[in-house]
């Protein structure tokens, strides 16, 4: 059984919940951008939570199904057509073996997650599925899905159609959005005004925003606290001597565009990094679009941990509506 790409999309890559534990050689984690969506679409079709689906920005693909499938599409508002009939979101349903699967143009987000029952079942790698394309790893020889590629799907389980996700429980940034931040082992080099300054400030998101990370501009320059470059950093005040950079961590480089590190990002260098994004609002991120108007909301370790939980207790709740 397979399915046969017509058309890619914009960027459409095979992805799964990536490959921990080979940060520290330099891969990152990979892996979807919006975990919570992809988990929501695999559990509607019937999947473990972190089988492999497609992942697909701004433009969907078109595809033909070789074999009958329960399919499900969540994450951003892009709505699907199965030989024209428009079908919902975040609700899995039937499609039968000739029938073509292809996408509206987009209305809210950026990443949908298309869930087949059985998953993509390309090769793993390192023990993922999950497309890096940078170093060329998983998914489909290690690059973006192309025209006339033939996807195969695995084994699939029972799975009634028209399960669906309440609407209640499908997060999605606000507007603006806001994301929340613990200030990091560097906030120490920024001034007390300058980091007033990027809390206070409204940002919006770059046209550089991808898999690596995303650029927002519009606040106000940093100002750095005057001090004798250490050995090893570079000559701008931004530099230090090379360090660990966390998923999520968000670089400065020069003092004036922030860049949140996301899934695909190198695991280390030598710009400061002023904090870090909770885990709880990455998922956020993976669906704003360039030009998306973003607060960033000072919170601490407390705060942090609460709001991991509240998430853990979102996909609960997903769970326990489908299963």
């Amino acid at each position: 059984m397979a399915i046969e790409v017509l058309h890619p999309g914009l960027s459409t890559t095979v992805q799964d919940l990536g490959r921990p534990g080979y940060f520290h050689l330099g891969i990152p984690i990979g892996g979807a951008m919006d975990r919570l969506s992809l988990r929501a679409a695999n559990l509607l079709v019937g999947n473990d939570e972190g089988a492999a689906c497609l992942e697909a920005v701004f433009i969907g693909p078109k595809l033909a199904f070789t074999s009958d499938a329960i399919v499900a599409v969540t994450g951003a508002q892009m709505p699907a057509r199965v030989d024209g009939e428009e079908k919902p979101g975040w609700t899995a349903f039937e499609i039968r073996a000739g029938q073509v699967l292809e996408f509206d143009y987009l209305v809210g987000g950026a990443r949908i997650y298309i869930a087949v029952s059985g998953g993509i079942d390309v090769p793993e790698a390192l023990g993922s599925r999950s497309t890096y394309a940078i170093g060329a790893l998983g998914g489909v020889g290690g690059r973006a899905i192309a025209a006339g590629d033939k996807l195969p799907i695995g084994e699939a389980r029972s799975v009634v159609p028209g399960r669906s996700v309440s609407e209640k429980l499908r997060r999605k940034p606000s507007m603006p959005a806001e994301l929340r931040v613990l200030p990091g082992l560097y906030w120490q080099r920024i001034t007390e005004n300058s980091g007033i300054n990027f809390f206070n400030d409204e940002w919006k998101v770059a046209p550089e925003a991808d898999r690596m990370g995303y650029r927002f501009r519009g606040g106000r320059k940093l100002e750095f606290v005057e001090r004798q470059q250490p050995f090893g950093a570079g000559s701008d005040p931004s530099n230090i001597v090379d360090s660990c950079y966390p998923y999520g961590s968000i670089q400065v480089p020069g003092g004036t565009e922030p860049i949140i590190l996301h899934r695909d990002a190198v695991s280390g260098g030598g710009y400061f990094m002023l904090g870090t994004v909770v885990s709880a609002d990455m998922d956020l991120i993976g669906q704003m679009q360039p030009h998306t108007p973003t607060r960033f909301i000072k919170v601490n370790m407390e705060q942090a941990l609460l709001a991991r939980a509240d998430r853990r207790n979102l996909i609960d709740r997903i769970r326990a509506e489908l299963l």
